[in-house]
């Protein structure tokens, strides 16, 4: 009879090395205007997907692309002048 092993051990065995390093996470906190602008568009974007876009629809669309333009316009100018190559 053949026993059923479980790699959990194995699988979990790593589990804090997966974790971000602070550096990661710092990238990540320095994207999150980018990250929620681009789902704010999303979201005004789902709105309209069964509808013909009103008035309103179109400004909050035109508004969350401006919002996010200038998020990633954001972050390109304050990563621009770093010189460790994370732009």
């Amino acid at each position: 009879m053949d026993h059923i092993v479980t790699v959990q051990d194995a699988v979990t065995a790593f589990a804090d090395f997966m974790e971000p390093t602070p550096a990661e996470l710092a990238a990540i906190d320095a994207e999150m205007p980018v990250i929620l602008a681009d789902v704010e568009l999303l979201d005004a974007q789902i709105l309209t997907l069964d509808r013909m876009p009103s008035e309103v629809d179109v400004r909050r669309i035109r508004r969350a692309r401006r919002r996010a333009l200038a998020a990633r316009v954001a972050l390109v100018n304050r990563t621009a002048g770093r010189s460790d190559g994370a732009a």
